[in-house]
Formats: C-alpha cells, structure tokens, sequence
C-alpha cells in the first residue's frame, strides 16, 4: 500500500490525512467529499523552488490552476510565493476575489476572447502568453487604445511529442496550441510584437505534455527554445529574458508509475539551461515553470460511501459508489488509472478485486476497473487517492448529481472551502417555460 504526504492509518484502522480522521470527515462533512491535504502542497511549492534558489538563477515558479481552482487554494498558492497561470475569465475572477497578487498572474489559453483580455488589462496582470495571430491583433487594438503597456511571452510549439496520452500532448506540431518554430509563425510573431510600443515581449513559452516521467524532452525543448532566441538576437539585437518550460511533470497515481521529484526535473532544466546559453552565447534567463498537477494531485483524495454491490459470475464484481463520473471524469474521458484502499478498514488484508462504479447512467462509469480492496459492505469507505487535479475542476451535474463540497486538512484541522452543492443550487439558474414569452 502506497500512502501519500501526510497520509497514515490511526489505532483504529482508519486512513487519516493531514492528522484527520478520514471516517470523521465524511460524517461530518458528507460523501463525496474531495479532501486535500496542504502540507503535501506546501512540500512541493517550496521544493521547486527551493532547487532554483540553490543554484541562483533568476525564476518564477506558477501554479497551473486549472488543475483545482477555488479562491482557498490560491490564498495558500500566494502564501508559498508562487505565481498564477489561469485560462479563463472565470479563473482570473477567482483569483482576484481571493487577493492574489495581481502582478504575478499569467493569462494563458488558445482563444482568449475580447472581453477576457480587456480584463487582464484591466486588472493590471503580470503577463499574457500569447498562442496566435488573432490574439496578437486584439492585443494591439487593446494596448493602443488604453496606451497601456503589457508584458507577453509568444507560445511555442517546439515539434517534441512527450510519451503521454494524445489528449494531454501539447508540444508537437499538430497542436492547436502556440506558434509554429518549424514552419516560420513563431519568426512572424516576433516581427509583430517585438518592437512593438506597448506590447513588451519578455519571452519564449511552450508546454510539452503532460505525465512527463523524465527530462529528456524538457532538455530538448529548452535547447530548441533558447536556439530560437539566440538567433533573434544575432538577427535583431533583441534578448529575451524569460524562458517558460511550462509544466507536465508526472505524478505516482498508480504503481505503474514512476515520477522524478521535483528536484530532479528542475536541476536537469537548470543545466540544459546555462550549458545551451553558454554555447551559445545568450545570457542566461530566467527559467519559469508551471506545475498544476505534480502541485496538487497527490493532495487530494475523494470519499466516497460504498452502497450497492453485484458480481457477474466468473466475470467480475462491481463496487458501486456514491459518485462517479460527474465528480471525476478522467477514467471514461482518457482511461486515467487509480489506486485505493477503504478507509474504514484500511488495515484488513485484500483478498477481493471489484470494479468501482459510479452512480451515473453510463455504462462507462467506472472509476477504477480493478481495486483490490477487502470484502465490500454497503456503508464502507472508499478513499480513492491522487485526485487533487482535474476533479473538482472538471466536475459537472450530469444526472443532476451536485457537486461535492471540498475540505482542506492540514496539522490535525479541518476546514470547509467549497460546500457542497444542493438541490436547489441546481436549478438556480433555471426559468419557468411560458408559451407567452416565446418570442417570434
């Protein structure tokens, strides 16, 4: 049994997170319940960026918020010093209703519209990454009629493809993200922006994948990163400061997997780095990297009440549970894998193998196809782990299932962030049919 950051089983055979008793949350707070542990995302904020601190080179360290955002998670995120990457309107908001420092905000996304971008402006943010021709031309049309200036990095697409799944690959020249370096966008969005009055390009940005379990890739992509810039230089006498490698470090969420710690990732670029620069010639930026998941997916484990069970003879056995895919939709979406223990029993040896269903009308609801767990009963506690990022954030009201409430766990303390949706919270946006309103 593989336990994750504060994780441990008390006297009583209950898994406990961050000192809480995990049978005492649910009872207290309900079933599903997405419970994340602080200290495990503390650790891990502050191990990033302790390696950039040791070899002294200038860098930012972002959390890539769409793994889990809510107004509680970016306080803690503005507490460990890092800085923001959100997509979305929707993000920004939430990151300015918590008090985030606005300066260290980046505005990342393929189609940011009108609307979002005057509102970066607005708030006066950090930077904007910028991912295409149209978005370099309402930036202009922005800056220009503010005369307001704003700092931006160019995304790139390097042509390295990461060992990952098609759908969380995003480096590769097929991608609907970033500038080309191969066929000539990324040399015509610098000839946009570069001398641009209010546009102050500071840098290069890509992102190769993500579930990235070792550095080759991101070596390459910042040897062919830095090869681009250096030319710039030679051709234009302009230096960019900044080198973004984004994110897509892997994370342990089944024994399948073997991730590097932080550490490990970061020391690698940090070499790539200041060898290419020197054998280039190029003064060594500063080095930014966007974790969201190697942040936060190992914080977080969901609960969930075990109810119904069935065995199909000589077949298999379900285990279903009191959620499924409208709380975490990674297994049907792309096949994502999970481990388990229960949480009540989380000492009894396993001597059963089920298939945990979701209470959702999909045949394909099916959080883990095989968990070794003890026997079942109706009433058990499962605790699914690592399901920090891309749970709550990806949750939906399928079913009209509401969504579960969020509770952070830290030094024996627990405390709710985000309650649990009603009933009544899902039809708030609901209206009344009328046959008079209908308009011709």
């Amino acid at each position: 049994m593989h336990l994750y950051g504060t994780q441990a089983i008390n006297e009583q055979g209950h898994l406990t997170i961050g000192g809480t008793d995990s049978v005492e949350l649910a009872k207290n707070y309900g079933t599903p319940l997405y419970v994340y542990d602080i200290q495990l995302f503390r650790d891990r904020a502050r191990a990033f960026q302790q390696t950039f601190k040791e070899a002294g080179i200038g860098y930012q360290v972002a959390y890539a918020s769409k793994a889990f955002s809510t107004i509680a998670i970016y306080q803690v995120a503005a507490e460990e010093n890092l800085s923001l990457d959100v997509v979305s309107a929707g993000e920004l908001y939430t990151a300015v209703k918590a008090g985030f420092p606005v300066g260290k905000i980046h505005f990342h996304g393929n189609n940011k519209s009108l609307e979002e971008l005057q509102m970066a402006f607005r708030v006066g943010i950090g930077c904007i990454v910028v991912d295409n021709f149209h978005e370099i031309d309402l930036l202009k049309k922005i800056s220009e009629q503010n005369k307001q200036s704003m700092n931006i990095l160019l995304r790139v697409t390097p042509g390295i493809e990461a060992h990952t799944h098609d759908y969380i690959t995003t480096g590769q020249e097929d991608s609907k993200f970033g500038f080309d370096l191969k066929n000539g966008q990324a040399d015509d969005a610098f000839n946009q922006t570069y001398n641009h009055g209010y546009l102050k390009l500071i840098g290069l940005h890509c992102h190769i994948g993500s579930q990235i379990f070792d550095t080759s890739a991101f070596q390459l992509a910042s040897e062919k990163l830095l090869q681009k810039m250096s030319g710039w230089k030679q051709e234009f006498g302009y230096i960019c400061p900044v080198l973004n490698l984004g994110g897509g470090f892997g994370i342990r969420y089944t024994a399948e997997d073997a991730p590097l710690k932080p550490a490990v990732y970061v020391k690698k670029m940090i070499e790539t780095v200041k060898q290419t620069s020197e054998d280039l010639g190029y003064p060594i930026p500063e080095i930014w990297i966007e974790p969201g998941r190697s942040l936060i997916g190992d914080a977080g484990t969901t609960l969930y009440t075990i109810g119904s069970t069935k065995e199909v003879p000589k077949m298999r056995k379900y285990a279903a549970v009191d959620g499924g895919m409208s709380d975490n939709i990674r297994p049907a979406l792309y096949g994502a894998k999970y481990s388990s223990l229960l949480a009540n029993k989380a000492n009894a040896l396993s001597t059963e193998q089920y298939t945990i269903a979701g209470k959702c009308c999909e045949s394909g609801d099916k959080l883990i196809e095989q968990a070794d767990l003890p026997t079942v009963e109706a009433g058990d506690l499962l605790g699914v782990f690592c399901t920090g990022a891309y749970g709550y954030s990806m949750a939906s009201n399928y079913n009209r299932i509401a969504r579960p409430a969020v509770v952070f766990v830290e030094n024996g303390m627990s405390q709710l962030v985000v309650k649990r949706e009603t009933n009544a919270d899902l039809v708030k946006q609901d209206l009344s049919y009328s046959q008079k309103a209908i308009q011709k």
